[in-house]
Order: C-alpha cells, then sequence, then structure tokens
C-alpha cells in the first residue's frame, strides 16, 4: 500500500511525464539540440574536435591500406628489405597520426563535455532562482535536485564521449565502405543486403529503449529523493523506530528500478545480439567468397586482407553505433528532463514597465477583499475577502488558531503568490505593477524556524545586507543576543555552520536569522513567531531589541504568545481565513471573544 502511495504521488509531482498539452513527448533525438545549442558557443573547440576526428576516421582506416601495401610490396617476390622496411615505417607514422589524433579528440570533446554541463547547471539553476514557490509546493525540489545530477551527468557523457563515438564510427563506416567498394565492388555489394539486417532492429529496439530508459531515470530519481529526505529526518526516524520500515520502503524503490533497468538491458542485450549476428554474419559471408576468390587469382592476398581488416572496422562501427544509440536516447531523455525546468516560467514576474515605489518608502501596507488559494489546495480558500490597512509605522499583531491563514498575509505580502482575487498595496502602489524585487527590498522577514545555509557565520548574517561590515555584523548580533556565541566559535564569524546551520542549537539559529533581518534595515518587518524558539531570558533580550527595531518601522508580527502581543498597536485575530475581531489587548480581552479564549488559554500555558 505505501509503494502504492508513494507511485501515486510521485505521479502527481512529476511534471516530466508528458508535454504540456498533455501529449506524450517524441520518441527522438530532437531534445539533444539543447546540448547542440550550447555546445555552438565554443565553435573554435568544435572545429578542432571534429577536425581530430576526421584525423583518427582517417588514420584508422588508413591502417588496412599499410597492410595491403606490407603484404602485395613488401612480401612480393624478390621485394628487397628496404622495401619492406619503408612500407612498415608508413605504418608506424599512421599509428602515431592515429595516436596525437586521438588524444585530441579526447581533449577537446572531454572539454566541451565539460563545459556544456556546467552551463546548462547554470542556466537551470537561474532560471529555478526565478520561479515562484508555488512550483515547489507542486514539484519536488528534491527530484529537481537530482535532475541537475543524474541528468547532467548523462549529458556530460553524451557529449564527452557518446557524440564523438557516433561521429567517428558513422566516418568510419561511410570511408569504410566507400574503401570497400572500391578493393573490391562485387563483394562490396552484398552490405547493402547487411544495412536492412542492422538499420530495423535499431529503429524497432530504440523506441522500445527510449522509453524504458526515461523511466529508469525516473526510478533513479525516485531513490535520491528518497535518500535525501530520510537522511535528512534522521533523528525522526530513529526517534520512532522507523528505520526498518523506510529500509522496506527504500528496498521496494530498489527493487522497482531495478525491474525497469532490467528491462531496459534485456532489450538494449537483445538488439546488440540481433545487429552483431546480422553485421558479422554477414561480413563472414563475404570473406568466406573472397577467400575463394584468392584461390582463383583474382584478387590478391592484399587486398583480401585489407577488405577484411575494413571490414571488420565497419562492422564494429555498426555495432558500436547500436550501442551508441541507446546512449544517445538516454541523453536525449535526460536533455528533455532539464529543457522542462529550462523552459518553466516563472508566475511571478516584474511588469514590463514596473511602476516605481515611493521613495523615501514610508511603510504602507493595504489588503483590499484579497481572497486566495494556494495552488495545492484550490478547493480551499487560505484567506477569503480580507481588507487590512496597516499605516506607516505601526505595529500589528496577527493572532489565531493554526492554519487561520497568518503566514499567507507574509507570503502575499511579499508577493510569493499573486491573489485570485483584490489587491495589495505597498506604499499606494499594487504589488503586480511594481518590480518584485523592489518590494522584497522594503521588507525584512524573520521566520517561525531559522533557516541557514551551509556556509560560515559571516555570509549567513550577510544575508540581509551583503555589503555589511563587521562592525554592521557584530553590531546586529548584540542587538539579537547571538554575539556571545559567535565569540565562543572557533574561528569566531568565519566558523563553518554545517549544513543548516546544525553547529548551532534551534534557538541559536533563530538569534541568527534575526540578527540577518537587523541588518537588512528594512521599513518593514515581517515576524513570524520570531522569539518561539528562545528560551524566557534570550525571549527577553531580544524582544527588546525588536522592540527598538520597531520605532518608526512598519511591523506585522504573527505570534501566539501574549508577551509579544500585548505592545502591538493593534491585534487582528483571524478564523479560517476572515478577520473576526480588531483592537487593542485589553478590548479584545474585554470582549470575550476568540482573542479572549486564545489569550485566557495562553495565560494558562505561560503560569504552568
Amino acid at each position: 500500500m505505501d509503494g502504492q502511495i508513494d507511485d501515486k504521488a510521485q505521479k502527481r509531482r512529476r511534471f516530466g511525464r508528458k508535454g504540456r498539452a498533455g501529449e506524450p513527448r517524441e520518441r527522438s533525438l530532437k531534445p539533444l539540440r539543447m546540448v547542440w545549442q550550447s555546445a555552438t558557443k565554443y565553435p573554435g573547440h568544435v572545429a578542432l574536435a571534429v577536425i581530430a576526428l576526421f584525423i583518427t576516421a582517417a588514420a584508422t582506416l588508413a591502417i588496412p591500406a599499410g597492410f595491403k601495401m606490407v603484404i602485395d610490396k613488401g612480401f612480393a617476390e624478390g621485394a628487397d628489405p628496404e622495401a619492406m622496411g619503408r612500407w612498415f615505417r608508413y605504418l608506424l607514422m599512421i599509428v602515431g597520426v592515429l595516436a596525437i589524433g586521438t588524444a585530441m579528440r579526447f581533449y577537446f570533446v572531454s572539454w566541451l563535455g565539460e563545459r556544456v554541463v556546467a552551463d546548462i547547471r547554470l542556466r537551470v539553476q537561474e532560471n529555478l532562482l526565478r520561479l515562484a514557490p508555488g512550483f515547489y509546493e507542486e514539484n519536488s525540489p528534491k527530484e529537481i535536485s537530482s535532475r541537475m545530477t543524474s541528468d547532467t551527468a548523462l549529458i556530460e557523457t553524451v557529449v564527452g564521449t557518446t557524440v564523438s563515438v557516433a561521429l567517428r564510427n558513422t566516418l568510419m563506416a561511410i570511408g569504410g565502405t566507400a574503401y570497400l567498394f572500391w578493393l573490391v565492388p562485387s563483394l562490396t555489394l552484398g552490405l547493402f543486403l547487411i544495412i536492412p539486417c542492422v538499420v530495423v532492429p535499431i529503429t524497432y529496439f530504440g523506441r522500445r529503449l527510449r522509453k524504458v530508459s526515461r523511466t529508469s531515470q525516473d526510478r533513479v530519481a525516485d531513490i535520491g529523493a528518497m535518500v535525501t529526505e530520510v537522511l535528512g529526518a534522521m533523528k525522526i526516524v530513529q526517534g520512532f523506530n522507523q528505520e526498518t520500515r523506510e529500509h522496506q520502503r527504500f528496498e521496494e524503490a530498489v527493487e522497482r528500478t531495478f525491474s525497469v533497468a532490467k528491462r531496459r538491458v534485456i532489450i538494449r542485450a537483445i538488439m546488440t545480439a540481433v545487429v552483431i549476428l546480422c553485421v558479422f554474419g554477414g561480413i563472414t559471408m563475404l570473406v568466406w567468397r573472397g577467400a575463394e576468390a584468392v584461390g582463383e587469382g583474382t584478387i590478391s592476398g592484399g587486398t583480401i586482407a585489407a577488405f577484411v581488416l575494413t571490414a571488420g572496422l565497419v562492422a564494429g562501427a555498426f555495432g558500436a553505433l547500436t550501442e551508441v544509440y541507446g546512449d544517445l536516447l538516454r541523453g536525449a531523455g535526460a536533455a528533455s528532463r532539464l529543457a522542462e525546468l529550462l523552459e518553466e516560467k516563472p508566475t511571478i514576474t516584474a511588469p514590463a514597465r514596473p511602476q516605481a515605489l515611493p521613495a523615501p518608502p514610508r511603510g504602507s501596507l493595504s489588503f483590499r477583499n484579497v481572497t486566495f488559494r494556494y495552488p495545492t489546495r484550490l478547493e480551499t480558500p487560505a484567506i477569503s475577502d480580507f481588507s487590512l490597512e496597516v499605516e506607516p509605522g505601526e505595529t500589528v499583531a496577527i493572532v489565531g488558531p493554526s492554519g487561520a491563514g497568518k503566514s499567507t498575509i507574509f507570503q502575499l505580502a511579499e508577493r510569493f503568490y499573486d491573489p485570485q482575487a483584490g489587491s495589495i498595496r505597498l506604499d499606494g502602489v499594487p504589488l503586480t505593477s511594481a518590480d518584485p524585487a523592489e518590494i522584497r527590498r522594503r521588507m525584512a522577514y524573520v521566520p517561525q524556524e531559522g533557516v541557514l545555509f551551509s556556509a560560515n557565520a559571516r555570509d549567513n548574517l550577510r544575508y540581509g545586507n551583503w555589503d555589511a561590515s563587521d562592525e554592521d555584523i557584530w553590531a546586529a548580533a548584540r542587538a539579537a543576543n547571538a554575539a556571545e556565541f559567535l565569540e565562543k566559535l572557533p574561528q569566531g564569524l568565519d566558523t563553518y555552520l554545517g549544513e543548516s546551520g546544525t553547529q548551532l542549537s534551534g534557538g541559536q539559529r533563530q538569534r541568527m536569522a534575526i540578527a540577518r533581518a537587523l541588518l537588512r534595515d528594512a521599513p518593514i518587518l515581517l515576524l513570524d513567531e520570531a522569539t518561539s524558539a528562545l528560551d524566557a531570558e534570550s525571549e527577553k533580550l531580544v524582544q527588546d531589541a525588536l522592540e527598538h527595531l520597531m520605532e518608526d518601522r512598519t511591523t506585522l508580527v504573527i505570534a501566539h504568545r501574549l508577551s509579544t502581543v500585548r505592545a502591538a498597536d493593534r491585534i487582528v485575530v483571524m478564523e479560517d481565513g476572515r478577520i473576526v475581531e480588531q483592537g487593542t489587548h485589553d478590548a479584545l480581552s474585554a470582549n470575550g471573544g476568540l482573542y479572549a479564549r486564545l489569550a485566557k488559554l495562553q495565560f494558562v500555558l505561560e503560569e504552568t
């Protein structure tokens, strides 16, 4: 049952199953055009790689011709040792050219592979940073991360190896066939009977292989997402003794991946066997006939030797192309998945001519008849017909039970989403008319749980103001009661805090987030339970700092603790996405409504 649920969830979030119109994606190599376009940005390297390919293909095909000259002229009756040596030196020269050309080909195609993958990763990441948070509600960030790693690794293989092998073997197949016609036209005509035997299975099995390869890549991405999820929640897994279940769940995912991979391997193995049988079987029949012609004296021994060697090279080239085609199909699948990320358009964008926000900023915020539904929960409005006018410099506390829509107000204020109805204005300017970047520059946000990055303390603090000096950073740290523990870190501000700041406690991470918001020095503060992770002593110190910071600034505070909201100019009480009460603490407590009940409950909790 768990596996079925997981599969359904994965199908809902994965947007790469079909095209935008719901039609299955075309099974072809067309998605590799994106890779080619990236490679053509470096024409010099592409040209040198192509020249090296021609050199290596020509040198390889010249080896049979060299053996023909050695056998026919070097071993000919009456030939002197100097003549034989001359032809062997000719062969050594070809080998030398082949070695140099191969080294050049390896370097330039490998360079292109690494460079193209780096460029694609940069382009994908750049586009991902432009997408609104709603996109990541509908699509798993863990799966997207897997695409950035496993799929780009496939493309690197395609550019750095597969395409090179494909072009080289194509040149050898064409050039070798032409040389065979020049050597023995009658025998080479038999090759035309072999070609359909190769093309038909490639076409038939290739279509099936691409479909299975795509599914296989999806399964591998699922494994990566599952590993990331479980390792990130290891304390929960072990705390609830779910190691066995998680192992079973992972085992089921691995077995599903293996099952799909096994089908892919079987299809590829059958395709390879059929093609090799057709190619080498046909070549064997042709060589048999050539041996009879040598016995009859119609062709020379050198000719049949060159024919055999060239036929082997041609057969090997066609055989390699069957393998290469499967790799190209896998690469095309990876390219199409990455192309989907590149083609995704942000839903929150600046208008063509954004309206400038007033300068200097006033800090007013207005919600007028706003109704909003999250993309993943369209059936239930998060807020409905919500209206609120926040004056410059006013401190407004927003309270209410869980799920009342409090955090949604912040999400809309920073324009992470656009409402389905109503309007939101900052300093009199509709948010949809302004540049989202300008809107967010006027706001400082402290989330309920302090979010830190895998970096040192300095970079985490100056995330709010990247140009801040160390003096500014320490001042903000002292105001947020963070200076004491920062000074005790091994390297001070240069101390690496671990992934997501794991070297700090929850309260320390929260104080870091508050200091970061202090450095932002924005006219509007958004505090989402900003002191929830602090002990009583730290909360008092941070609250004093926040109260000082709130002076002459507009502040919206989401809070459950009475100590946080008592001093607010106004308290807005929300329930089911609507405002049910507004007023001061004393007035609302006297009304005996929802706020009074919440306040009474909070008072009992604080007393205990």
